[in-house]
């Protein structure tokens, strides 16, 4: 186990989630990704140990891990199964929107559920026109007696298919821009009036699947996170918090790429000789394993500071830009040193890389990440 600043009663957790991943989703995720299964397939075992809540403060039912705490158990499923990470990892999304943004009764009334892992939920914020300025979003929700028509539609929504709840963005005032923006509570299994697409067939992640939704259904007043206008602000900062997940999967991902190199150099002879004993080899690990560690250092700074009250924009920011861009080039070098073998689906390097390319651009691309930390550098 990576040290972390945790406490005991984490640090056992967390271990007890490695040996989960080990011998629970690891021996799934080839199966995951060639059939293109829902990792929901998990969801009762990962529900047993507690894992939707992992988030969430004991009083909402959850396990209330600290911010290290919590990076380690993501980065611990995603070295296993990148897609079982995925839909974990949408579904905190969901609930740190009512964490963030709800009013007492209403996460009184679903996130107890939730963090049971009864209840799935998903994170309805961007839009076909609208990806990396959420406020440019389209869908509306107008007042409808003692509540809002919501009418729009949302893009690459992770697990919207199970979804028993949605925390959907929508203009309350579309000519206000962000300060327009609204969060409701949808529940697709109870109302009429949301309409799910197929699975989006994407390149990696495939057992995480996304999905487009259509959206004319009625919601009522109690299905509002906060006043009218608050939800931009509440989807900055579940993001700030998504973004250092992104990092713990990517760093997840890219240390098993690191493993998996270490342990086929160690193995594979050329002229007699391991290719472990070459030097330019080895440069090649030392590179990933530096760039590794700087991508914890990053993460772990953010997640220090998550659940303080302090900003963490730019930390966060700093996180997932770097984590994302560095785990691509430290599977990009894992593959290389398997040669021919790691272009080949027989080894899971071909699937890191595969797994390890959306990171670069969802929850806020790494153009994005830079815009966000030059604004806080000038402002």
């Amino acid at each position: 186990m990576t040290t972390y600043p945790m406490s005991d009663d984490e640090r056992a957790l967390v271990a007890q989630i490695e040996r989960f991943s080990t011998e629970v989703l690891a021996p799934k995720a080839t199966q995951l990704d060639e059939e293109a299964l829902f990792a929901t397939l998990h969801l009762d075992a990962m529900a047993d140990m507690g894992l939707l809540g992992l988030n969430l403060p004991e009083d909402h039912g959850g396990i209330s891990l600290s911010g290290p705490a919590l990076y380690a158990a993501v980065e611990a499923i995603a070295g296993a199964c990148g897609s079982t990470a995925s839909m974990l990892t949408a579904h905190f999304l969901a609930t740190d929107s009512l964490l963030l943004g709800a009013d007492a009764d209403l996460q009184a009334r679903i996130l107890p559920d939730a963090a049971a892992g009864t209840s799935l939920g998903a994170f309805a914020l961007t839009e076909p026109q609208a990806g990396s300025n959420p406020a440019d979003m389209r869908t509306t929700a107008k007042r409808e007696g003692d509540g809002y028509r919501i009418k729009g539609s949302k893009c690459f929504i992770s697990n919207a298919g199970a979804a028993d709840f949605m925390v959907v963005y929508a203009k309350t005032d579309p000519a206000a821009g962000a300060r327009g923006v609204s969060a409701f509570i949808v529940e697709p299994k109870k109302i009429d009036g949301v309409s799910v697409a197929p699975n989006e067939k994407t390149m990696g992640l495939k057992g995480g699947h996304v999905f487009g939704i259509s959206f004319d259904c009625w919601v009522p007043d109690e299905n509002r996170l906060g006043d009218e206008g608050t939800g931009f602000r509440t989807a900055m900062k579940v993001l700030d918090n998504g973004r250092i997940e992104v990092a713990a999967q990517a760093t997840g991902i890219a240390d098993a790429a690191l493993k998996a190199a270490i342990s086929y150099a160690k193995e594979r002879q050329v002229s007699g000789h391991a290719i472990a004993d070459f030097q330019g080899l080895q440069w090649m690990l030392a590179d990933s394993a530096t760039e590794l560690a700087a991508a914890r250092a990053l993460a772990m700074q953010a997640a220090t500071l998550r659940g303080t009250g302090v900003r963490y924009s730019s930390e966060s920011a700093f996180a997932k830009l770097y984590a994302s861009e560095a785990a691509w080039r430290i599977a990009d070098r894992a593959l290389q040193i398997h040669g021919g073998y790691g272009y080949t689906r027989d080894f899971p390097l071909e699937r890191y890389l595969r797994d390890l390319r959306i990171f670069r651009i969802y929850e806020g691309s790494s153009e994005i990440q830079r815009t966000i930390i030059a604004r806080g550098l000038l402002a």
